[in-house]
């Protein structure tokens, strides 16, 4: 494996894991509601799931799934109801410090951040695009699937940990009980446009 290939892959990888998406939207929202600490799950859950997804890529799944139009079809269908979900559960949370009865919202737990990549296009075309264009043939595949595999987990965490960065410098920002309403339904709203992208 060359140098080029291993900078090529990670540069395809960095970028699809530090843009706007799903797994980001709901990092950034959790961390500026809950703390940095307590999404520390939800960001384990968001990489668990997307190596056990690049694994099943790796494995022949992903050519399932774009064989098989409504297989593909119903994983949009599933992904789009869970991030409306996702959206709503985002929008209509209350900041914990802010409202101390009992009841107060959970931030989004690891098994749903993995939930989340199973249903999350944007996941699916991230480990079936490094796959397909990454990994190498013959004896050389299990290494390259590997290789990928190192590379992913380490841009998603360094993408993650900027983005719980970006939602905890807006915690320390937002004080007022009105101005983290306005901060959830802003999220909420932009998790949901997630759905429309998933259909363009």
């Amino acid at each position: 494996m060359e140098l080029g290939w291993f900078l090529s892959m990670s540069m395809f990888l960095w970028i699809a894991a530090v843009t706007p998406g799903p797994n980001n939207m709901l990092l950034t929202s959790s961390t500026a509601n809950f703390g940095f600490t307590r999404s520390l799950p939800l960001m384990f859950g968001i990489m668990i799931g997307m190596q056990l997804l690049l694994l099943l890529v790796a494995m022949g799944v992903g050519t399932l799934v774009t064989a098989y139009p409504s297989l593909h079809l119903a994983l949009k269908i599933a992904g789009s109801l869970y991030l409306i979900w996702l959206a709503w559960k985002i929008a209509t949370s209350r900041y914990e410090k802010l409202e101390t009865e009992k009841g107060t919202a959970q931030p989004v737990r690891l098994y749903q951040g993995l939930l989340l990549q199973a249903l999350n296009p944007k996941a699916w075309l991230m480990g079936i695009g490094s796959i397909a264009s990454y990994s190498l043939a013959g004896d050389m595949y299990s290494a390259s699937v590997i290789a990928i595999s190192i590379a992913m987990f380490m841009v998603n965490l360094v993408a993650g940990f900027i983005w719980m960065g970006f939602g905890s410098a807006i915690g320390r920002l937002l004080q007022s009980r009105k101005s983290w309403a306005i901060f959830n339904i802003t999220m909420g709203i932009l998790t949901a446009g997630c759905v429309v992208l998933i259909w363009l």
